[in-house]
């Protein structure tokens, strides 16, 4: 009798190996190579001859087309985040840090379009049936007519979807506990989570319901299990927050129906999620204008502009090296500004300590930001407040021009809108009009920001003279 033959899979990237060994050679990860049976789960099979297919209909890009019917929650929020509503028959990837509140977040969807007269079915797989009921009483959500279920098996799920009325969502909460008996290996394992995904995204297609999935993300903040998961799906959602702060964002990375880079903003409470319309007057709700080192960054989170401060302190060191710490940015680019004030700039910092925050906690990725870091950093090392009804963005260049960045209008309409009087952008920007406004100050370079904060301070020393 031949030996049956056997794999084995990398649980964290999906790497197949010939044999066992402590570390992936895909990913480099320890202790993540787990035997499988490569008979079970996708591509497995008793070995029959494939059956002969049979052709499709062809036909052009031109024609008619149809906008995807959506089912809309009510949470405006979350709407714009998945770009007006889910999409009937597609599959949406949710991920978050344990304890975020993505269960919370679902459950108040779930009670949203149940009110709304949708079919709603949840299906739990880490809680029991009363500890959903006891999330959806402190939530409010008990008197909603949502369906709950509390299984794991993927042929019994799809077994109780398909009896009855036809629901308009289904929650999986979460894919890593699902299993399914055509795979011989233990649920978590990639080629189960790759199992119950696929049955769950067929079912979507086939049925036109919209499929909810959530999944748990790795220490590195990814979503746990193979990367094609995610290729899997139609859109994917991260829920980011601070446990030491009270707001979470909602972010939109991957959405074949709607924009991607989308976020919508949360504020936990012991009521659940509550949605913060203007998120701009939420980062900047505790901002101390007199202090020195801080500087509000107009940016933008998809078609959303959002104000937020950016907070830099500069002190001498004693170390040899002196330290570099960020939160809430990326330390190489502040590395690149830091290297651009030295050597076109003059400014002087080899001999001091640089920390820089994005305040609330909040994460900004994009270069537009430059201005507005360098500014509080040359402000922090002169230890003058930065004008309390000035906003700054602008892209720096390694040479120290300072380019243009996209959506200047909104950022400027926003910043407006907030009380901000003044506006420190690149003089190259094409959505204005040609001179600005007043209170605009256009700098082609970073050496004029340096001059602009250095007249700043000096009438801030005069009239502190004259009183």
């Amino acid at each position: 009798m031949a030996k049956p033959k056997t794999q084995f899979v990398c649980q964290n990237c999906g790497t197949v190996h010939t044999r066992w060994a402590g570390k992936c050679d895909g990913c480099g990860e320890w202790n993540t190579i787990v035997e499988e049976d490569p008979m079970g789960g996708i591509g497995g099979g008793p070995g029959k001859a494939p059956k002969k297919g049979r052709p499709v209909a062809l036909t052009t890009l031109s024609g008619e087309t149809e906008e995807a019917p959506r089912v809309q929650t009510g949470i405006d929020e979350l709407d714009r985040v998945t770009g007006g509503g889910f999409v009937r028959g597609s599959a949406v990837l949710v991920g978050g840090d344990p304890g975020i509140g993505k269960s919370t977040l679902l459950m108040q969807a779930a009670a949203a379009l149940s009110r709304r007269g949708h079919r709603i079915i949840y299906v739990s797989g880490e809680e029991a049936v009363a500890q959903v009921r006891l999330r959806a009483q402190r939530l409010g959500a008990a008197s909603s007519d949502v369906l709950l279920a509390a299984e794991t098996n993927v042929e019994d799920i799809l077994a109780t979807l398909a009896e009855g009325k036809r629901p308009d969502l289904v929650i999986i909460d979460s894919i890593q506990t699902l299993w399914s008996d055509t795979a011989d290996s233990a649920p978590g394992t990639v080629t189960q989570v790759r199992t119950g995904v696929q049955a769950m995204i067929r079912f979507a297609k086939q049925t036109g319901a919209a499929m909810v999935l959530v999944g748990h993300v790795t220490k590195e903040g990814q979503i746990a299990g193979p990367r094609v998961v995610e290729h899997m799906v139609d859109a994917v959602l991260y829920f980011e927050g601070d446990r030491g702060h009270h707001y979470r964002i909602l972010r939109t990375v991957k959405n074949r129906f709607g924009p991607t880079d989308e976020i919508g903003v949360f504020e936990m409470s012991d009521k659940g999620l509550r949605e913060v319309s203007n998120p701009s007057e939420l980062f900047l709700g505790e901002r101390n204008a007199k202090a020195p080192g801080a500087a509000v960054f107009a940016g933008m989170e998809g078609t959303r502009p959002v104000l937020v401060e950016v907070q830099a302190l500069v002190a001498p060191t004693s170390l040899g090296t002196p330290r570099r710490a960020v939160v809430g940015w990326d330390s190489a680019r502040l590395s690149m500004i830091l290297a651009v004030l030295e050597a076109h700039c003059g400014v002087r910092l080899g001999q001091h300590d640089v920390y820089l925050n994005v305040a609330g906690g909040y994460r900004i990725s994009e270069p537009a930001a430059d201005v507005a870091v360098a500014a509080a950093l040359v402000s922090s090392l002169a230890a003058a407040p930065l004008p309390a009804e000035r906003v700054y963005f602008g892209e720096v260049s390694l040479s120290g021009a300072v380019r243009p960045v996209s959506q200047t209008a909104q950022r400027l309409k926003e910043a407006e809108k907030l009380g901000f009087s003044s506006a420190m952008l690149p003089a190259s920007s094409a959505e204005i009009p040609k001179g600005g406004r007043k209170g605009w100050s256009e700098i082609e370079g970073l050496p004029d920001l340096v001059v602009e904060i250095a007249g700043s301070m000096r009438k801030l020393g005069k009239a502190e003279a004259e009183d």
